[in-house]
């Protein structure tokens, strides 16, 4: 039998809170073990709670980048997904909200039915959309720095610069990505890149 899906919500609105866990608890593979109204609540409910999956407000009261920026944190600090919840229509503007947040996934609330499948599909592993944001997020690295990003994941690749230029290239791949160093960069990417995740013991599919 599986394990449920283990989510944590993090909406400020207690009519759509209401909805979403209305919604989650008709599903018998999911698990909600936490609804958070900001995001230093969020992030501290998801290193002690471990969720599968994170759902997070894009649009928190108190910052108009909270949710971005609390996302950010927890996928960086906890083996999350986070799926960000949106009433914003403008695909660009979603796009890079997910990028900024380092989001799997995006879910418009005005087509919340696709919730439950974005969560069902994402907890089992990498979707088209995530292609997509992953897409958008590597789109500002040159050819020679996505050669030095498939390096510092460890995947087989020959870089023919010398060390110093490929110091600098990896600098300049972490700067571009907003990382501080290889270590979040393996864990951000692990998923597009199964050797990664064996490597470093992380599973992002649910079994």
């Amino acid at each position: 039998m599986m394990e449920p899906i283990r989510i944590l919500v993090v909406e400020d609105d207690p009519d759509f809170q209401y909805l979403i866990q209305q919604s989650l608890s008709e599903q018998s593979d999911f698990a909600l073990i936490a609804c958070c109204q900001d995001g230093e609540s969020a992030f501290l409910a998801a290193v002690r709670e471990r969720p599968d999956v994170v759902l997070m407000d894009l649009a928190l009261p108190t910052d108009p980048v909270e949710g971005v920026m609390a996302a950010r944190r927890i996928r960086l600090e906890t083996r999350a997904k986070v799926i960000l919840l949106t009433s914003y229509e403008e695909p660009e503007t979603v796009v890079r909200a997910s990028v900024e947040a380092l989001a799997s996934a995006y879910v418009l609330k005005s087509q919340f039915p696709l919730l439950v499948p974005t969560i069902r599909e994402t907890a089992r592993g990498v979707t088209p959309q995530s292609h997509l944001i992953c897409s958008a997020l590597l789109k500002n690295l040159t050819p020679a720095e996505m050669s030095v990003f498939r390096y510092m994941l460890g995947t087989p690749v020959t870089l023919h610069s010398s060390e110093k230029t490929i110091a600098n290239q990896q600098t300049s791949v972490l700067h571009k990505l907003g990382l501080q160093n290889k270590q979040q960069l393996r864990h951000v990417f692990a998923a597009y890149f199964p050797q990664i995740a064996e490597a470093t013991g992380q599973s992002y599919q649910k079994s």
